[in-house]
């Protein structure tokens, strides 16, 4: 059996390694990282939450038969029989995952928790697409690790950075100048990711409702996609450097530690891909197992899928435990406790 014609394996690996990847980048922007357990908590809750979309969608299931008009329902569907749903199941799962740590906490942790949840979601999402449409997974997988996957981590970054902006929002500056935005910052944790999410579906919708849309039309409508995905990815990165600038590093020395953490989580990160290849791996080769007379070559496939589960918890236990005693070290080091403390 040929790895590459293993295609569970392959496609597990295409669609968790983006939001693995993209995840990597938004904890690399935090000074000190919270909770390795708390991130893999809100990823793999992130996933799961697509198991309560239906109970979400029946929330709204009757708004999009208000109305007779094609375009108007066809808005409202995009809002409240997708993004909606979607968008709210992630969010209970941010608040779940931040309130486990006390509101004094470093507001970065949010916004990771918020990437964390998006991307999980996109990554069991980025599973079933590939896996639905074998034939063409490769195009596919490269088309959604470029935006989709991204999106969808945006998405949980907006809906983080809300809610860190509305909890500590005068740490953050978001309340000395506009009197209002105590009330708008919690509207925009649901309304920012929903409203952008819709924007970013609408176009998409369209051309599926309409297929008979061809030329400078339909190239507007690509193009108008496109600009709403890479511009909801453009404010999570500006919303991520607003929040981590309040405890940016400004020694060198600051920075080395920092250099430090991102590698010990970017290890952290890494033996969670590899537990996952493994169990990827381990699972194709039992279909084969049982789906191919020729048993020889998975006798040894099997073993091999083991041994990569293996080499992931190890990986994953031993960086979680450097990374604790690293940060506490770090943070016990800092120059009169304030650089890597969690005070603000």
């Amino acid at each position: 059996m040929n790895l590459l014609e293993s295609l569970p394996t392959v496609i597990g690996i295409a669609a968790v390694a983006p939001a693995l990847l993209v995840l990597w980048l938004v904890v690399a922007a935090d000074e000190r990282p919270g909770p390795p357990g708390l991130v893999w908590a809100a990823f793999g809750l992130g996933a799961a939450s697509i198991s309560l979309l239906g109970y979400a969608r029946a929330l709204f299931a009757a708004i999009s038969g208000l109305t007779d008009n094609p375009t108007l329902a066809m808005l409202l569907h995009a809002l409240f029989a997708v993004a909606a749903p979607e968008e709210i199941v992630k969010i209970l799962v941010i608040l779940a995952v931040s309130t486990q740590r006390a509101r004094s906490a470093d507001p970065m942790d949010t916004v990771v928790y918020g990437a964390a949840a998006g991307l999980g979601f996109a990554a069991y999402e980025n599973l079933v697409y590939l896996m639905q449409y074998p034939e063409m997974w490769r195009s596919l997988a490269v088309l959604r690790s470029v935006l989709t996957v991204p999106f969808h981590g945006a998405l949980g970054v907006i809906a983080g950075a809300y809610i860190a902006i509305a909890r500590s929002g005068r740490a953050l500056g978001a309340h000395r100048r506009d009197g209002l935005a105590f009330i708008r910052t919690p509207l925009l944790v649901v309304l920012a990711p929903v409203s952008l999410h819709a924007a970013f579906d609408l176009p998409l919708l369209t051309l599926q409702q309409y297929p008979e849309v061809v030329g400078v039309m339909r190239r507007v409508l690509e193009a108008a996609g496109l600009a709403i995905g890479f511009g909801t990815i453009a404010l999570a990165a500006r919303l991520v450097r607003r929040i981590g600038a309040h405890h940016a590093p400004h020694t060198e020395v600051s920075r080395e530690r920092l250099r430090q953490l991102r590698g010990m989580w970017a290890l952290l990160l890494a033996g969670g891909g590899a537990g996952f290849a493994g169990t990827a791996f381990l699972l194709s080769s039992i279909q084969h197992w049982f789906s191919n007379p020729d048993r020889n070559v998975t006798m040894l496939l099997i073993p091999l899928g083991f041994v990569s589960i293996a080499i992931g918890i190890v990986l994953l236990v031993l960086t979680t435990t450097a990374y604790i005693l690293g940060r506490n070290r770090l943070r016990a080091a800092a120059p009169g406790g304030h650089v890597m403390s969690g005070q603000h």
